[in-house]
């Protein structure tokens, strides 16, 4: 099992910009917490499992804004080939969200099944 506390993600709305000829970019505040992730979890020495996952995530949002789906699409994009090898091992999802003005956060656990 694999348990990590990262810092609070962009919501998905703040991920991608429209680039010249229509394609999308990450912003830099999107690069930003992927870095972040991938420094967490390296200096845990995560190495990616492989098979089917179970993510198990608690989202502590700063504020009562903000859908759940944005939080988690963005730190499950940010896992993958780190957490897991492809986010298509990610059987199943369970996902909670709290307020925490002080210390927001999300804290996952990628737990392999067999």
């Amino acid at each position: 099992m694999i348990t990590l506390v990262l810092p609070y993600p962009p919501t998905v709305n703040h991920m991608y910009r429209r680039r010249a000829r229509g394609h999308l970019a990450l912003t830099p505040e999107a690069l930003a917490f992927r870095h972040a992730v991938r420094m967490i979890a390296m200096v845990q020495g995560v190495t990616p499992v492989t098979g089917p996952v179970a993510v198990f995530l608690d989202a502590y949002r700063p504020r009562r804004r903000g859908d759940l789906d944005n939080i988690l699409k963005a730190t499950l994009d940010a896992l993958n080939g780190i957490a897991y090898r492809d986010d298509d091992q990610v059987t199943e999802i369970h996902a909670q969200r709290y307020e925490d003005k002080r210390a927001p956060r999300v804290e996952v656990s990628v737990v392999p099944l067999t």
